[in-house]
C-alpha cells in the first residue's frame, strides 16, 4: 500500500470516528487561530519601519538592556517566528493568511539569508498593496521597497 493509501485510509478513519463535539472544537481553533494571525500580522506590519524592505535600513540593536534580557527576547521572537511560519504554511493549504504569516514569522525571526525571501514574499503585488492600504488605514507610509 502506498503513502497516499495510507494517509487517505487514515482520514477516513479519523472522521467516521469523530464527535459532533470534536468538529465543533476543531472549528472554534480553526477560527481562533485565523483570527489571532490576521491580528498578528495587522500589528506586525503597522509596527515595521516604512523602510524595512529597503537596502537603507539598518536594524539597530539596544545594547542598553541586560545580556540575559537580549537572549529571552532573542528566544522568544525566533520561537514565535518559527511557529508563525509553520501556521503560515499550513495555512496555504487551509483557510487563513497564509503568505503573510510566513511573512510575520521571517520578519520576527533573527536568521541570515531571511532578507530576499521577505522580499520575494512582500514584492507580490497583491500583498504589497493591501500592506500599504492597511498601513494608510493607520496613518503610516508605505513601505519603501528597492
Amino acid at each position: 500500500m502506498d503513502l497516499f493509501s495510507k494517509i487517505w485510509e487514515w482520514l477516513v478513519q479519523s472522521w467516521e470516528s469523530m464527535t459532533w463535539g470534536d468538529i465543533t472544537w476543531t472549528l472554534l481553533f480553526s477560527v481562533v487561530t485565523i483570527i489571532v494571525c490576521y491580528g498578528l500580522i495587522i500589528i506586525g506590519m503597522i509596527k515595521i519601519p516604512a523602510d524595512y524592505f529597503s537596502s537603507t535600513y539598518v536594524r539597530e540593536i539596544d545594547h542598553d538592556k541586560h545580556f540575559s534580557l537580549r537572549w529571552a527576547t532573542f528566544i522568544v521572537k525566533n520561537t514565535i517566528g518559527f511557529l508563525l511560519i509553520i501556521a503560515g504554511i499550513i495555512m496555504v493549504f487551509t483557510p487563513g493568511p497564509g503568505a503573510p504569516t510566513i511573512l510575520l514569522g521571517l520578519i520576527m525571526m533573527d536568521i541570515p539569508g531571511k532578507r530576499p525571501l521577505e522580499a520575494r514574499i512582500i514584492n507580490r503585488p497583491n500583498i504589497l498593496a493591501t500592506v500599504n492600504n492597511l498601513r494608510a488605514r493607520y496613518n503610516k507610509p508605505p513601505l519603501v521597497m528597492d
